[in-house]
């Protein structure tokens, strides 16, 4: 199987800018850039359904101008293109399996500085076993991976560090030639009874210390992998969602783990995750653990 990343293409502005994204990242990578357009089947559904000839048109058009749009930025790198008929989120998270990397865009800005992720994109995080990047509609050289970029900021979730994105996050860094900054904040569990303001200060600096250790036993695998990779750790008492968010507000990309939780009515992404998604300007990285 060929070395590929992996980009969704609707015809949207938004995944335009998610394929300049991808089509950096595989040129980095030295590997193949898959353009991929899903169409529904309504047919299967029982719906009204158009022709699906002119469906396959239709595809065959948007890839092909979506290819024609990457061509004069990256005139040697290998384009592949494929169209599918189904479920959006099934068939993308089918060809993320067979990526290096899955590459969506989002469909616009909500909430402080920061985008909505569509409904397929959500659905698709639900379901992935493999890492997705979310990039958001913004123009210029900030939105495609570069050898000159800002930091990659990594979500820390301590004591159970992510091997995966900690993996995903230093070879990110090894690509671009920037640092990584790792975030991790950790609260105090609930204190009662007499006594508890003398209690508190003794145990924040014991919480403190732990966590720092657990941070430095987390990283010594991948600093000592990439020494050229400078690191810069923020391990602070705080609010995970947000102490993240607002690190993120500079950064040339984000990288979160996720651990996928069943729930009564379905997976979801978990509130750290959500609020990086909705409020982070940057390309957003979900990699999967367990």
């Amino acid at each position: 199987m060929s070395r590929a990343v992996t980009t969704g293409i609707d015809g949207s502005q938004e995944s335009l800018a998610a394929a300049d994204w991808a089509a950096g990242e595989a040129a980095l990578r030295s590997c193949l850039l898959r353009l991929v357009h899903v169409w529904k089947d309504m047919a299967a559904t029982g719906a009204y359904a158009s022709d699906p000839d002119i469906e396959r048109g239709a595809a065959e058009a948007l890839l092909h101008d979506a290819a024609e749009h990457l061509r004069p930025t990256h005139p040697d790198l290998r384009i592949e293109t494929q169209q599918k008929s189904g479920s959006p989120a099934e068939e993308l998270s089918g060809e993320g399996a067979r990526s290096e990397v899955l590459v969506l865009g989002s469909r616009g800005f909500g909430g402080i500085r920061g985008f909505v992720a569509g409904s397929v994109s959500l659905a698709v995080l639900a379901r992935t076993q493999s890492p997705v990047v979310l990039v958001r509609n913004r123009t210029g050289k900030e939105a495609v991976p570069t050898s000159d970029r800002n930091d990659v900021v990594l979500g820390l979730d301590l004591p159970r560090a992510s091997t995966d994105a900690l993996a995903f996050a230093f070879a990110a860094a090894d690509r671009y030639r920037c640092g990584v900054k790792v975030v991790h904040s950790w609260s105090l569990p609930p204190v009662y009874g007499m006594g508890a303001t003398d209690v508190v200060p003794a145990l924040m600096r014991e919480t403190a210390d732990e966590r720092h250790k657990e941070m430095t036993a987390a990283l010594a695998p991948w600093t000592e992998a990439y020494p050229h990779v400078p690191v810069t750790r923020d391990c602070r008492q705080g609010h995970p969602a947000q102490d993240l968010v607002e690190a993120s507000f500079e950064a040339g990309l984000v990288v979160v783990g996720l651990r996928h939780r069943g729930a009564r009515l379905g997976s979801h992404v978990g509130p750290v995750v959500h609020s990086v998604l909705h409020h982070t300007a940057a390309p957003v990285a979900v990699v999967p653990h367990e």
